[in-house]
């Protein structure tokens, strides 16, 4: 019998006061309860590694890591089949910590699946197409289905200035499961290239 697959909730964001953080828990919570029997489901949080702005002397395709923050985020990757990345959108693209992250490593992501789970003012839409195009070059394949949480209807939101708090309609609920089946379909047919 096959292990477990090791998913990872990725948390897009390292500003202070971030919605992320709610949204990758939330995100956690259904997962591990809806994928139990399939999958472990873990959170990677880029704010926790404090990866400095990419420096590396060599080419991540090399794989000749010579940093310890390095070394660690690739054994974090490296140990997981397949990703829900949680970004907000900055400016119509993602977070300058997030696609950082991506870009200090290359096998590690490769013959992977990813998931996305995003917001902003418009879903943050435009965050995950630019996420899609990044992940495509490091040999990650992207499911169709994706959660766009936006933030005047799926927050609770007194003062922009504050995280507010997650409140997703619940059609979000249906489309994260369906995601999720995709991610773990997908992590599993690649499994035979990843071994």
């Amino acid at each position: 019998m096959e292990p477990l697959l090791r998913l990872a909730v990725i948390t897009g964001s390292t500003r202070p006061g971030r919605r992320a953080t709610q949204v990758a828990e939330w995100v956690r919570e259904r997962a591990a309860a809806h994928l139990r029997e399939r999958a472990e489901v873990v959170v990677l949080d880029l704010a926790d590694l404090d990866l400095p702005l990419l420096d590396e002397p060599l080419p991540a395709a090399i794989g000749d890591y010579r940093n310890p923050h390095t070394k660690n985020w690739a054994r974090l990757v490296g140990s997981c089949d397949g990703f829900v990345f949680v970004t907000p959108e900055y400016n119509h693209s993602m977070p300058a910590a997030l696609k950082n992250a991506i870009d200090f490593l290359f096998a590690e992501w490769n013959d992977k699946a990813a998931g996305f789970v995003s917001y902003g003012l418009n879903g943050g839409t435009r965050a995950v197409e630019h996420l899609r195009l990044t992940l495509a070059e490091v040999k990650v394949a992207c499911v169709r289905s994706q959660v766009s949480l936006g933030l005047f209807t799926d927050f609770d939101l007194s003062d922009m200035a504050e995280p507010g708090t997650l409140t997703p309609a619940a059609h979000h609920d249906d489309i994260l499961r369906r995601m999720l089946d995709e991610l773990v379909d997908w992590s599993t047919a690649l499994r035979p290239l990843r071994s």
